[in-house]
This record gives C-alpha cells, sequence and structure tokens, in this order.
C-alpha cells in the first residue's frame, strides 16, 4: 500500500477554522484508514500582550460577517469585542492544545472546543493564559500535568516543529490540507459545507499520482 497522510493546518483562534469544523468532522469519518491523518497548528500570530489596533479589529470582525455569511450555522458572539481587550496573539493557544493532546487524543479536541467556544461564543480571550487554565478545567485535564506541560521546554519543541511543518507545506493560510502521497505534496481545495466535495478531491489526486 502506498504512504499516504493529509495534513490538516489550523489554529485554535482561527475563525475560519472554526467554521471548517463541522465539515473537518465529516470529512475525518470519510477518510479510508489508509489515509493518515495529521494535524498540526500553524501559529497564525505570534506572542504579544499589545492590543489589537484598531485596523485589525475592523478585519477580524469583516471574517466574521463573511462566515456567518457563507457557513450555515455558524455566528460569533461580538460581545467579545465589548466585554475584553482583544489580543492578537495564537501562540499560547496553540501551546496550549499541544499540552492537551500530551494528556490524550480525545482531550486535545476537548480543549480545542473549549479554546474555540471561548472566544468565540462566551467572549472570553484565550490569548490569555488564564482564559486557557480554565479552558483545560472545563476539557477534564489534569490541570497540574496542564500547567507543567504548557510552558515546558517539551511542548514549545512540538509547537516550533509544528509550525516548521506548516512553512515546509506551505500552508498559505489556515485552515489548509495537504495530501503527502509517497513523499509528493499536493494541496487540497477546502470547502466549508460539502466533506464528501473534499473526499472526492483526495480520491482524484490519489489516482494522479499514482498512475
Amino acid at each position: 500500500m502506498p504512504n499516504i497522510t493529509l495534513y490538516y493546518v489550523h489554529d485554535p483562534m482561527c475563525s475560519w477554522c472554526y467554521a471548517f469544523k463541522p465539515a473537518m468532522s465529516a470529512l475525518e469519518k470519510q477518510l479510508p484508514g489508509t489515509i493518515q491523518l495529521k494535524k498540526i497548528v500553524g501559529g497564525l500570530a505570534p506572542d504579544t500582550m499589545t492590543p489589537m489596533p484598531e485596523e485589525t479589529i475592523k478585519m477580524v470582525k469583516l471574517s466574521w460577517q463573511r462566515i456567518e455569511q457563507r457557513v450555515p450555522n455558524i455566528h460569533f458572539n461580538q460581545d467579545f469585542w465589548t466585554k475584553t481587550t482583544p489580543i492578537r496573539s495564537t501562540y499560547p493557544s496553540c501551546r496550549a492544545l499541544i499540552a492537551a493532546q500530551l494528556q490524550s487524543e480525545v482531550l486535545g479536541q476537548k480543549m480545542l472546543h473549549e479554546i474555540q467556544q471561548a472566544y468565540y461564543q462566551q467572549a472570553e480571550n484565550p490569548a490569555l493564559s488564564e482564559t486557557l487554565g480554565l479552558c483545560a478545567e472545563r476539557a477534564g485535564l489534569d490541570t497540574k500535568q496542564y500547567q507543567q506541560d504548557v510552558t515546558s521546554k517539551a511542548v514549545e519543541s512540538l509547537f516550533q516543529q509544528e509550525l516548521s511543518l506548516s512553512q515546509k507545506l506551505g500552508a498559505p493560510s489556515f485552515p489548509s490540507l495537504f495530501l503527502d502521497i509517497e513523499g509528493s505534496i499536493w494541496p487540497v481545495l477546502i470547502d466549508y459545507e460539502d466533506a464528501s466535495i473534499i473526499t472526492e478531491e483526495i480520491n482524484v489526486l490519489i489516482e494522479m499520482a499514482l498512475d
């Protein structure tokens, strides 16, 4: 059998990744067992505690509006802009997700859900360590272990490896999908509403690559 891996490049605080979550969940169920799925964080915005400039706030608000118009059943809590001080830093949430994944894949999935819920539905700021700590509690993590791991050299090393792989794959934006077929990389188009379209494209790419 050929060695085939599907890379999913995302960020816990990427609004388009949040919008893609239902389709991605469906895609995972449709993928044949011969394809290995690897999820990596791309790191949308570096570490900072500087509040978002007004131009950035307008850009993100516009993205939220476009998503609500384009993707069915995806909505955002606009209270975020008045209840918090917006900070454009996603690296902490990336490290938090990796720390959760060290405990188990299931807990990693729960942590991702809680980060997105906090950000998009509860008007909380996952750029802050205290918010991420609450997310870890809600996700059912061993919070003592989480606090040790999230600032550890091991998590930072894993994070840097994923950042490097994201750059190597050439992810132009998030979310991104890439098919690695025997070492040959093929970008896969994203469809936010119909995972079967993505599955069909993957099958076509595999046929082309192995023809």
